[in-house]
């Protein structure tokens, strides 16, 4: 499927099953099918999952246009709006998280009834005040070393159905990481702290026991930022614990939905 936003860039996604909305948002550089093994679990328990190709990835339109996560924030706010979505669920790797960071500084979190953060750390910069930002970047390297290769995102190979359909997305379409870098530098700037202080709903952040990125202590720091902060490492993952863990990550969200979200609903 495909909307066009209202600075006139295609952007394309996937809708199945019924039941609450989940939002999916995947990391810079990726493709949306690296969620497969999280869109059957939960179509499965009857929610309806939106899965994203933000612009300038997957199957969305190779564009100069926006490229600051502002504007990936309001793209997200525009789908919901289409959509006609209530209470909806956010759930973001990497980038995507920050996607999810950016929409609730703008919008509020009136409208969401959870976020869940896989593996990004609420401020990339490495400083006194953080230890917990993207590998050794600082302000005094920022440029340089993100023009560097990140080397491996993973830990463990993922599963082989998810991996043959990511490598059949990025045939279709490859990742232009050159024009895309001033987006990169956008994202790396950022600093979420403020935005995780202020959630209303609940929280949950997930980090990769082995992810090549961020520390995973990050996730303990960043979920007592929040009042409703939950926070999980899951052992023998890197950055893309989704799916390189699929089972122990959709045990984690399943507990989580259940108890933090539904349960609410059923007992509030």
């Amino acid at each position: 499927m495909n909307f066009t936003t209202n600075d006139f860039v295609r952007l394309t996604y996937t809708d199945e099953g019924h039941g609450r909305p989940i939002i999916i948002l995947t990391g810079i550089g990726g493709y949306k099918e690296i969620w497969l093994q999280q869109i059957t679990y939960l179509v499965a328990r009857h929610y309806r999952v939106i899965n994203l190709d933000c612009r300038n990835q997957g199957q969305s339109e190779q564009t100069v246009k926006g490229r600051r996560i502002s504007r990936h924030a309001m793209d997200l706010a525009e789908l919901i709006q289409q959509l006609g979505l209530k209470q909806v669920i956010l759930v973001g790797n990497s980038m995507g998280a920050a996607t999810i960071f950016a929409y609730i500084s703008l919008f509020g979190d009136q409208n969401v009834r959870a976020v869940v953060d896989v593996d990004q750390s609420p401020k990339m910069i490495n400083d006194q005040t953080w230890t917990y930002g993207f590998k050794t970047l600082t302000e005094e390297n920022f440029i340089s070393y993100l023009r560097k290769p990140f080397g491996h995102s993973t830990f463990k190979h993922i599963d082989d159905q998810t991996f043959q359909a990511v490598q059949y997305a990025a045939k279709q379409q490859a990742y232009d990481a050159k024009l895309n870098f001033p987006f990169l530098l956008d994202h790396g700037l950022q600093d979420w702290r403020d935005v995780l202080s202020s959630l209303t709903c609940p929280a949950l952040i997930i980090a990769g026991g082995n992810s090549p990125f961020f520390p995973p202590r990050f996730a303990q720091v960043a979920a007592k930022m929040a009042v409703r902060g939950t926070a999980v490492v899951i052992p023998e993952a890197g950055h893309i614990v989704m799916a390189e863990q699929s089972q122990a990550f959709n045990a984690v969200l399943g507990e989580f939905l259940a108890n933090q979200v539904e349960g609410e609903k059923i007992n509030g």
